[in-house]
């Protein structure tokens, strides 16, 4: 704008300087152009008077220098010239001023030379006697006078030019100066020119737009962010050239990314062909949804395309963890399959011996064997109906149960006893030690836990092995432990006999009527009660499992 102003300036005033120097010359040689017309047309009366008086003899002597006279007759013949020979001169009848004087009495005329730097004016009066006497003189014209004084014209000019390049800068500079010193901030309080204020007022009323727009923009985001930075599943948004725009805490752990991805290619992150098939899918305006192992876990990918007049503007990522939901789904088909298989067994050893026996295929003296058989297989049955049921009604929850302050040591004192037939039957000597120990919790799930625990313990121990239940009360936990003398548990196994069905030697339990859900009961019934188990156990060596439970959590509901 500086520049523009300067320029401006400059040629003003240069363009005022051109046009005053040529409107003065102009004036200057008008005026003095008329003062030698009025001086040429006194001379010429009184060269007329004394040529009208004295005929020839009026020329003699005459000495002129700045002015020629000419006499022409009525015919046009030069009579007299001072300067040439008339004799030798040509007909001056069709000169403009000497057609002039011979019809009006007196004739003016001017013609220029032929390089145009001299313009003669001639003045031309008619005699009594008919004849004309004519006088003219030489100008300098206008282009011949600006040439004449170039010199001091370009001296002039230079000065001039100075002079205006300096003004123009501070001028332009002074125009400028309080337009880079306007506090936009408060555009109303700036007073240097009032040609400004319709442009101040709507630069003010524009900014408080965008002051209350920013400020709900910034509303929305910190929104935006406090509800992403707290889920726990990750969301990330892209624009249609699937460039990174936002990517929640929970999506940064999940892809390995930094808080500097944001403005990346997403596929630049995570270079996985399955996900760049998924957002080719959003980006042709479809939902789209995968599972994907990301960091240890498995995670549903759900991308919807953000669409803006029929046109994809963005895409939305959705990462939902779904690790648990397929630990479960498999677990569940898991159970449903080990379920059949367990069934199965005992139904076609049922259905096997029934049948013989109903075709008579089998002797007298060998059907109380079948029968025994059947018999067994039919407990055998019903045991692993009663603890499915049992786990089911685990998974559902507690509601419905009782709570109360129960104590563990009375508690598995008598499942103890409960199973000394069991134990002295198969040879094992069963020990029970232990002090009042209060625990808050469902008797029938605490019993359940003692049990399974005490029974496995016979179940998988060495003939004239021993099991040994205890109960003790330490500061922060009441303990429940159950160690026996027998087969052990394999390290690669341990953490897994937990799960349904899941056995270590799968001959032995089907010989000893096992159900493989013990454990599985343990499991479930010790978390409800908010407890931990601990399992020590050495092939040969015999097993010893703990159950911690809190003490906090004594006496809560009295």
């Amino acid at each position: 704008m500086t520049k523009r102003i300067f320029k401006s300036i400059c040629i003003v005033a240069l363009s005022v300087f051109l046009f005053s120097i040529g409107l003065f010359m102009g004036v200057l040689y008008d005026y003095f152009s008329n003062v030698q017309r009025s001086q040429l047309r006194m001379q010429t009366n009184l060269a007329a008077q004394g040529a009208a008086n004295e005929g020839m003899r009026y020329f003699e002597g005459l000495d002129v220098t700045d002015y020629r006279i000419t006499w022409i007759g009525m015919d046009g013949a030069v009579l007299y010239d001072s300067r040439s020979d008339f004799a030798e001169m040509e007909n001056h009848m069709e000169r403009e001023e000497i057609r002039q004087a011979l019809s009006e009495g007196i004739g003016e005329s001017s013609r220029y030379s032929i390089t145009l730097l001299e313009r003669a004016v001639y003045c031309a009066r008619r005699l009594p006697d008919g004849t004309v006497l004519r006088l003219s003189i030489t100008q300098n014209t206008l282009l011949t006078l600006i040439l004449g004084m170039m010199q001091p014209i370009c001296i002039i000019f230079a000065a001039a030019l100075g002079m205006s390049l300096i003004l123009a800068f501070r001028l332009a500079k002074g125009i400028v100066e309080p337009l880079n010193t306007l506090n936009l901030d408060e555009p109303l309080k700036n007073d240097e020119y009032d040609e400004l204020k319709p442009l101040l007022k709507r630069i003010a009323a524009q900014q408080c737009q965008i002051r209350r727009q920013g400020e709900e923009l910034r509303q929305k985001q910190n929104e935006f962010d406090a509800v992403t930075t707290g889920m726990t599943e990750g969301i990330v948004l892209l624009n249609e050239k699937k460039i990174i725009l936002s990517m929640n805490p929970a999506a940064m752990r999940l892809f390995g990314a930094a808080r500097s991805c944001v403005g990346k290619y997403l596929l630049s992150v995570n270079r996985s062909l399955e996900l760049q098939e998924l957002l080719q899918k959003a980006s042709d305006g479809k939902h789209a949804e995968m599972l994907m192992e990301l960091a240890g876990g498995t995670y549903q990918l759900d991308a919807s395309p953000v669409l803006s007049e029929n046109l994809v503007s963005g895409i939305v990522l959705l990462l939902l963890d779904v690790t648990e939901k397929e630990k479960v789904d498999q677990m569940r088909r898991e159970f449903t399959a080990n379920v059949s298989h367990e069934l199965k067994t005992p139904l076609h050893t049922i259905l096997g011996s029934a049948e013989l026996i109903a075709d008579g295929m089998v002797k007298q003296e060998d059907i109380p064997g079948f029968s025994k058989r059947i018999y067994a297989e039919t407990q055998r049955l019903i045991r692993l109906v009663e603890d499915i049921i049992r786990l089911s009604c685990l998974d559902e929850g507690v509601e419905g149960m009782k709570w109360e302050n129960i104590d563990l040591s009375s508690l598995a004192d008598e499942t103890v006893q409960a199973l000394l037939p069991e134990a002295e039957a198969a040879g094992i000597q069963i020990n029970f030690c232990g002090e009042t120990a209060i625990v808050y919790g469902i008797r029938q799930l605490l019993q359940s836990i003692v049990f399974n625990l005490c029974d496995n313990a016979v179940k998988y121990n060495h003939k004239a092995g021993s099991v040994s239940v205890s109960v003790e009360g330490e500061k922060n936990n009441v303990i429940l432990s159950v160690a026996d003398t027998g087969i052990g548990i394999p390290v690669e196994h341990q953490e897994r006999i937990f799960e349904r069905f899941y056995r270590v030697d799968k001959s032995h339990s089907k010989e000893i009527g096992g159900t493989g859900l013990g454990l599985s009961i343990v499991k479930h019934a010790a978390k409800l009660h908010d407890a931990e188990i601990e399992l020590y156990s050495v092939v040969g060596g015999g097993t010893t499992i703990r159950v911690c439970f809190p003490v906090y959590k004594n006496f809560t509901k009295l």
